[in-house]
């Protein structure tokens, strides 16, 4: 694999953004990134419900080195400000995740969800526009029918391509809590919704009626332990899913074995060890991500200080377990009052399940080889992330002499932070979040 510090940043933002990123407002926030399956398309959303979709641009004999560069294909408004009058509650409108179906056509399928309600949107190009109606006029207004003497044949006249996303289903009503996770199931007919306390399966044709698979809500509220904080079905097998939850455990459920999976047939957890008990362990130790590698073997895990990475066959420990930012346990407490402590942060298999990926503060990204257990810092700025230069390693100093190239852990700005990430799914393109800042970047084309 090919050293980390080479890849070549593309920095993107979406077009409501303004260009200086000290006046960004909170709706240019971005709140989700993916990939599409083949790469070509990646989405993001935003804290206004916009989606903005990038198309990876076609190589051209002339500039053969802009292949992996990606354009803005399409934007729209996907999720708006809504008010429950029942429970005198404000629905934001803020995107929570985004799920592309696989392409089964020329056009594009995607679920997007906010707290309350899941949409399922189709994208499509139109380049074609029908003229010669007998009814109404080329303006659209009805022709008076006296007028009309002579039947016209309508025909295709070809218009400048138009990108078009309309929404084609509207999965609401079936959350009490904030929708958390969404997930498309393998038989690319079903998928699940996921909040703080129950999981739902939904048809993709069926709008009105859902099952609810999972529900860990006790009877009394009041003796409410852990919350659900993930979900993903997995890869290949359509009856199983993993779920992940505050206490820092994974529970792994078939579906054949039950129509209610409350009673799991895995259960993933790491024993505690009572020397590193603290106020913060419980905090620390919620589990913010969960995914199935593209193998389906195994399951990576992201808490507030590490990625772990399960094998399915073994449930006591994890096989690997690495270290994100380890400096900061000595700032749990400041942490904690500026509720960073709190923050959810997103992990990322590449394409051959080798390498993990995640985020951390002051925009910077965390990359770990399996194979070699190396491991890589990189920021993620406009100032470092001019077109065509080569990002270069960062390091934290925790005590002691600083050298030149390292930043101080008290240096550390925590205001800017590496939430969401996505990793293309054959080639080393990644697509990092950073507040309302859009970056790409790719591996060295020589």
């Amino acid at each position: 694999m090919k050293c980390f510090s080479r890849y070549l940043p593309y920095l993107f933002r979406p077009p409501s953004t303004i260009l200086s990123s000290s006046c960004h407002t909170e709706a240019d926030i971005i709140s989700t990134v993916e990939f599409n399956s083949s790469g070509e398309l990646l989405a993001t959303g935003d804290k206004g419900g916009r989606v903005v979709v990038f198309q990876r641009e076609q190589e051209s004999k002339n500039q053969p080195h802009r292949r992996g560069e990606y354009n803005v294909y399409s934007t729209f408004q996907s999720h708006e400000p809504e008010f429950d009058y029942l429970k005198s509650l404000e629905i934001e409108e803020k995107i929570n995740k985004i799920r592309w179906l696989p392409q089964q056509n020329a056009a594009y399928f995607l679920l997007s969800t906010n707290d309350k309600t899941v949409k399922l949107w189709k994208i499509s190009e139109r380049d074609k526009r029908p003229e010669g109606y007998n009814l109404k006029d080329e303006d659209g207004r009805i022709r008076d029918p006296t007028t009309i003497t002579a039947l016209r044949v309508p025909v295709l006249r070809p218009m400048d391509l138009m990108v078009e996303a309309t929404p084609r289903r509207v999965f609401s009503n079936a959350h009490t809590y904030h929708i958390n996770s969404i997930s498309v199931n393998s038989d690319y007919e079903t998928y699940m919704s996921t909040d703080d306390l129950r999981i739902n399966l939904w048809n993709l044709e069926i709008t009105n009626r859902s099952f609810n698979i999972v529900d860990i809500k006790p009877s009394n509220m009041e003796e409410l332990t852990e919350v659900i904080t993930a979900a993903e079905f997995h890869p290949n097998h359509c009856n199983t899913f993993v779920y992940s939850s505050s206490k820092g455990s994974i529970r792994l459920c078939d579906m054949r074995a039950a129509a209610l999976c409350d009673n799991h047939s895995k259960f993933f957890e790491e024993p505690e060890d009572p020397s590193n008990r603290s106020f913060f362990s419980e905090i620390i130790s919620s589990i913010s991500d969960v995914k199935f590698s593209h193998s389906g073997r195994y399951l990576m895990t992201r808490d507030y200080l590490t990625v772990k990475v399960w094998d399915l066959n073994m449930e006591n420990k994890p096989l690997e377990t690495y270290q994100v930012h380890d400096y900061l346990r000595s700032k749990l407490c400041s942490l904690y009052e500026n509720d960073c402590i709190f923050d959810k942060f997103e992990c990322v298999w590449n394409g051959t399940d080798s390498v993990l990926m995640t985020g951390s503060y002051n925009n910077f990204f965390r990359m770990f080889d399996r194979n070699t257990k190396r491991d890589v810092t990189l920021e993620a700025s406009r100032e470092n992330s001019k077109p065509r230069a080569i990002l270069k390693p960062r390091k934290v100093c925790v005590g002691g002499k600083r050298r030149k190239d390292e930043i101080s852990v008290d240096s550390l700005d925590f205001s800017k932070k590496i939430l969401h990430t996505a990793w293309h799914p054959s080639e080393n393109i990644i697509a990092v979040a950073a507040t309302n800042n859009l970056y790409i970047f790719q591996d060295k084309v020589n």
